[in-house]
């Protein structure tokens, strides 16, 4: 069960704008600005209940990042947090930019998560031995794939 809970007056609940968006937007309780260049830790004055099985990702509204040059850092929610959904928003632009209470300025997307039980550590060569045989990526890295500049 996901469940939300309004811990400032003037929050607004999480909302989908259409029925099978993946990311429901989040909200800022307050007036802030972030500075050019900078960061700001805003709040959205809800909190959430997440299925063990599950994590919540805040994620970049896609219209903030294009148009406004706004970016969203750390935003990973495990299951047992419970307390304030705070987004940290980063101003990649010269000009400071304005929050207003009720902006909607993040969203945030649940994700199913395989959780190992088993973990066991091998050593580096087992473990290249082992790509080698099952895959055709191996040690290749960045750009092995064929995606140029």
């Amino acid at each position: 069960m996901f469940a939300f809970a309004k811990i400032a007056a003037n929050a607004i609940l999480p909302k989908r704008a259409n029925p099978y968006d993946a990311g429901m937007d989040l909200s800022s309780c307050e007036n802030a600005i972030v500075r050019a260049r900078g960061k700001e830790i805003i709040d959205t004055g809800i909190a959430v209940q997440i299925p063990n099985d599950c994590y919540a990702r805040i994620a970049p509204r896609s219209g903030l990042a294009a148009k406004n040059g706004i970016d969203v850092g750390a935003g990973v929610i495990d299951y047992g947090y419970t307390n304030r959904i705070k987004v940290i928003l980063f101003n990649h632009t010269d000009t400071d930019f304005i929050v207003k209470e009720g902006d909607r300025i993040a969203q945030i997307i649940f994700e199913k998560i395989y959780i190992p039980q088993n973990v066991v550590e091998i050593s580096y060569d087992n473990l290249q031995n082992y790509a080698k045989n099952d895959t055709t990526r191996g040690l290749n890295g960045f750009g092995s794939t064929g995606v140029s500049s």
